[in-house]
């Protein structure tokens, strides 16, 4: 298989801020194509600084792997031993590799991926878009432009926090959710959740630090809003350690590697009782397509609506890339 990379930066419409990262208009993705036998697979890798990664390390990753690939994209298990063998981690990087050979696997079929892997699209559930921390007249600009939306997360984790959920929620009346992005300990993170449960809040995202997951539990056992986990849960051990401590868990291809692992996670934590969000970093339609698909196996039983959940897709874009079409979301 011949791999080539090549970067696909992306510019936010409004500057990108969440707790304790300054704002970002532009991010630095990469576009992976990976062809054999006349047919290209295509993929994408979106670096998150927020877990260390950049576009020089996703780079150096993916020709550090470059001769693991061989030369049957079919033996994805056997690739990714390979892969795993020389180097560990790079999540993202992965990610573009594992989507650009299901969506070679895809062409090489004539099959969409969802078809494949066995997955029903009329089951893909509702997409919500994430508004950053903002400044009231900002967050009244972003409003606007998102008023026809069925579902908003709005990032916390400022002073002003409940006065900018009540100015949103004055303004839009579809469902709204909220993420701290591990702003919090957990005695603070229970006094503002007190204080916005009458805004009619679905659910709050890691509410305390990644590794604080008796936090977690205990946040959930003092507030009426679900709480999910976000930075705490990136790979498949770490599902049944957030059973009884979380209603649900916020999954993304860029956290867990690609579609095979996520989908591991989907089982398991519908194996625990938990609820499924599938969420992004700041991506293109190429990786957007690749996780919708994963959409579909989330359990079609709707939970009770004080600790309900709809599985969320990411963030608006403008795109200053082109030429890729994936085959995922045919």
């Amino acid at each position: 298989m011949r791999l080539t990379h090549e970067p696909l930066p992306l510019e936010t419409v409004f500057e990108f801020r969440i707790a304790h990262r300054g704002a970002r208009l532009g991010h630095e993705n990469v576009l992976v194509r990976l062809e054999h036998e006349g047919v290209t697979g295509f993929g994408e890798a979106a670096p998150s600084h927020y877990y260390g990664e950049s576009r020089a390390l996703v780079e150096t990753a993916l020709e550090t792997w470059r001769g693991a690939l061989g030369e049957d994209p079919f033996a994805l298990e056997a690739i990714f031993a390979r892969m795993e063998a020389i180097l560990q981690g790079n999540r993202a990087a992965h990610a573009a590799i594992d989507s650009a050979l299901h969506d070679w696997i895809g062409k090489r079929l004539a099959l969409p991926v969802w078809k494949w892997l066995g997955l029903d699209p009329a089951r893909t559930p509702l997409s919500s878009v994430t508004l950053g921390l903002a400044a009231p007249g900002e967050m009244e600009r972003k409003l606007e432009t998102v008023a026809d939306f069925p579902i908003l997360k709005i990032k916390l984790g400022a002073p002003g926090d409940v006065e900018s959920l009540r100015l949103v929620r004055s303004r839009y009346r579809g469902v709204i959710r909220v993420d701290a992005n591990a702003a919090w300990n957990a005695a603070d993170a229970v006094r503002v959740l007190r204080r916005i449960e009458p805004f009619e809040i679905e659910l709050v995202e890691q509410p305390v630090a990644r590794e604080d997951l008796d936090g977690l539990r205990w946040v959930r056992e003092r507030v009426g809003i679900p709480v999910f986990a976000d930075e705490s849960v990136h790979r498949l051990g770490d599902i049944a350690n957030l059973a009884g401590r979380v209603d649900g868990v916020n999954l993304k291809l860029m956290k867990t590697g690609g579609l095979r692992e996520m989908l591991r996670m989907i089982h398991a934590a519908r194996a625990h009782g938990l609820q499924i969000m599938l969420g992004s970093m700041v991506e293109s339609s190429l990786a957007l397509s690749a996780a919708v698909g994963c959409g579909t196996a989330r359990s079609a039983r709707r939970p009770p609506r004080s600790r309900r959940s709809l599985a969320a897709a990411p963030r608006s874009f403008r795109r200053r890339a082109g030429g890729a079409r994936p085959h995922h979301a045919r």
